[in-house]
């Protein structure tokens, strides 16, 4: 690879890994470098005697928290009847925070109407699948397409940014929580109305919503938008048709953006400047997609790494979790609008709503921390101070036992780990620039809702994940131990020495012009299965199939094949056999295209399965399998790094080594002791060089 190219490509990384290009001065302004990383806590002053509020906020203090958050659930304390107020509670918990040295995080109460608004306007709630409206109660249940809602909204939030606007012990304001109905998806006469309009503005006229959307097919064609309905499993006799699915997840998308981006709105026109305008996100959660609430400053994300879900790695990883969990968001959430996130809710202990609800392992609460650290995370803000003793959450535990004042295992890890950040903060050196041999790797990941949306809609095997696909390659890749920003297609190409596009299925002719010219100047571009196969609208072109890659791919022909769960084909690449049964793209090359991997059986016996080609200065390489283990898909990867002289590394899956501010972080997320080469002539600041599992080690060099 060219020096100058290394050179530009690491200047490059130094400016925009952690802070972002575009908004470095505010985020200077909001989190200063020197800073690294603060830490904060939900408290619920409404929840709790008011007797109690002192102790606890001192205590909270005393631990060493920066900031709090109060008031995302209060709408009835701050509201308890229409157009009368009650803010001397919040006033009071403010005055408290500041007493003790406290920042206060500030939100806005709309995911929990009170039920004197859902009572006069029934309307406002969501309806279900089967046109049942969702009872008053619990959280998420208003439409985001209701006016008479956002007109409420608008009235409470404006009253708290007067209010609070230029308090000088509030720091920033969360909008809603967790905003996204929890899955449910929203087909109320609001949404109804919303989505037709919606349809409108998409494609002025009937016909060409016909024609995209291929209603000829089947007899449903429409005549005008009052007749079309948001699509709905439950009032059909099978799945809705694809390109009606999209519109709907787009547009449900857009509405929960543009009731976050109103509620910004109002919140810049009052704040002072240096309050910053956030919401949490469950990462990857139909319908969100945080590329759309662009008024925001940045975003956050909220993350339960130990829940049952996650099996980790060996016999104690359900207790540890995996690397994409927390890893694949923060390389993601760092490249959305602001270019900076923190994580607004991280667990502090057991939960209790998981699919089974173990005890996190001694230190994997502090490894989260690390991870958080080590992604570029702003702040990390735990969920919550205090256990409840009563309500929905008696089980889920906070940085306080259930007496309220004895620390509970997280809150000791909280209190451990706080105290570690005081000692790199000290060594923290503004002119530390990353090693060239670790910006050498660094990789773009391309990731849309979209592809995600459409192909887990039509899988067309039961074998077949999306997420999994993509968690499968981002994990290699952090074997390799290279930089990973999780991008959109807005970023400039040209930033990445390699450029990873795995399924991504749905584009245009533009985008693989933008590819290809990539490629011409000197890029290692990768390619997966199902890649334009379709256009943005899920329709199969009218050409030879995925025909717009085939040219930059080097091939004249693909179809694809899929086997039994119980039977295996076979892969030759570089001598070695491995075995396939999810997802196979066969492909017939054109000549000057290397056959890097070819089927070894199956009546396509010999075609291609993995193919190479250089394009101008650089490289294209398409892995057409997918595969239960990922060797071949990280066989392949190692190669292309190999052969464009990258040196990597080869780390146990689970053990990650990550470049943050001049810091070196290895993180354990195994079940066994992983021995780390740590440089003889690096200076340890936390940890040793054998790392227990969910073990921690940070130097300097």
């Amino acid at each position: 690879m060219c020096i100058h190219k290394i050179k530009r490509w690491i200047s490059t990384l130094s400016l925009s890994i952690i802070t972002g290009t575009l908004w470095c001065q505010s985020a200077a302004n909001f989190f200063p470098d020197k800073d690294l990383m603060i830490f904060g806590s939900y408290y619920y002053p409404e929840q709790w005697n008011p007797s109690q509020w002192e102790r606890d906020l001192k205590n909270m203090s005393e631990i060493g928290i920066n900031f709090t958050h109060f008031a995302e659930f209060a709408w009835a304390e701050l509201e308890p009847e229409e157009g009368k107020y009650n803010f001397e509670w919040l006033d009071k918990s403010i005055a408290l925070a500041e007493k003790y040295g406290l920042k206060v995080v500030l939100c806005t109460p709309s995911p929990t109407p009170p039920v004197w608004l859902t009572e006069k306007h029934p309307d406002v709630l969501i309806a279900n699948e089967m046109g049942v409206s969702i009872q008053h109660g619990r959280r998420q249940h208003a439409s985001w397409s209701s006016a008479v809602y956002r007109d409420y909204v608008s009235n409470i939030v404006t009253r708290l940014a007067k209010r609070y606007g230029n308090h000088p012990a509030v720091i920033g304001w969360q909008i809603d929580n967790e905003p996204g109905h929890y899955g449910k998806m929203d087909y109320s006469d609001n949404a109804q109305k919303q989505f037709r309009i919606w349809l409108k503005n998409k494609y002025s006229t009937i016909d060409q919503l016909n024609n995209t959307w291929g209603t000829a097919f089947w007899s449903e064609k429409y005549q005008n938008f009052d007749q079309i309905r948001i699509p709905n499993s439950g009032e059909l006799i099978e799945k809705a048709n694809p390109h009606a699915i999209l519109d709907y997840n787009r547009f449900m998308a857009d509405e929960v953006a543009r009731f976050v981006n109103m509620q910004a709105d109002i919140l810049h026109k009052y704040v002072g400047k240096k309050q910053w305008v956030t919401s949490n996100i469950i990462p990857v959660f139909y319908p969100v997609d945080p590329a759309r609430m662009d008024h925001l400053d940045f975003t956050t994300y909220t993350r339960y790494p130990v829940t049952g879900h996650e099996r980790g790695y060996g016999e104690q990883g359900f207790r540890i979790s995996n690397i994409e969990s927390l890893g694949f968001p923060n390389d993601l959430f760092r490249n959305y609008p602001g270019k900076q996130f923190g994580v607004m809710e991280l667990q502090p202990g057991q939960v209790n709503w998981g699919i089974y609800n173990p005890q996190p392992l001694p230190g994997a609460i502090r490894l989260w921390m690390y991870h958080v650290f080590a992604g570029g995370g702003k702040f990390v803000c735990n969920y919550r101070f205090r256990q409840p003793l009563k309500g929905s959450e008696q089980y889920h535990y906070g940085l306080m036992q259930t007496d309220g004042v004895s620390l509970s295992p997280g809150g000791l890890e909280y209190k451990q780990t706080i105290n570690e950040m005081q000692k790199l903060r000290a060594a923290y050196n503004k002119d530390n620039q990353i090693p060239a041999s670790i910006a050498s790797r660094r990789i773009g990941m391309m990731f849309t809702m979209d592809n995600n949306i459409e192909m887990n809609f039509q899988p067309q095997t039961n074998q077949w994940n999306t997420m999994g696909h993509v968690h499968k390659y981002y994990k290699l890749l952090k074997s390799f131990a290279a930089p990973v920003d999780v991008i959109s297609e807005e970023e400039d190409f040209t930033r990445y020495p390699f450029l990873l596009a795995p399924a991504y299925q749905l584009l245009d002719n533009k985008l693989v012009e933008r590819w290809k010219e990539y490629v011409k100047q000197g890029g290692h571009l990768i390619l997966t299965c199902r890649t334009g196969q379709k256009n943005r609208e899920a329709q199969l072109w009218e050409d030879s199939f995925a025909a717009p890659i085939h040219e930059l791919v080097g091939i004249n022909n693909l179809f694809f094949d899929h086997l039994p769960s119980d039977y295996w084909g076979h892969i030759n690449f570089n001598g070695e056999s491995y075995g396939w049964n999810n997802w196979g793209d066969v492909m017939t090359a054109n000549e000057g295209t290397e056959i890097w991997g070819s089927y070894a059986d199956q009546f396509y016996k010999n075609s291609a399965a993995v193919t190479h080609r250089k394009l101008g200065r650089g490289t294209v390489t398409y892995i057409g399998v997918d595969t239960d283990d990922g060797k071949l898909e990280k066989a392949v990867m190692q190669r292309i790094y190999r052969e464009a002289n990258v040196g990597i590394e080869d780390l146990p899956t689970g053990v990650l080594l990550e470049w943050r501010d001049g810091f070196h972080i290895a993180l354990n997320y195994t079940s066994d002791t992983q021995t780390i080469n740590i440089p003889a002539s690096a200076k340890i600041m936390i940890g040793t060089a054998c790392l227990e599992p969910a073990g921690v080690a940070v130097w300097t060099e």
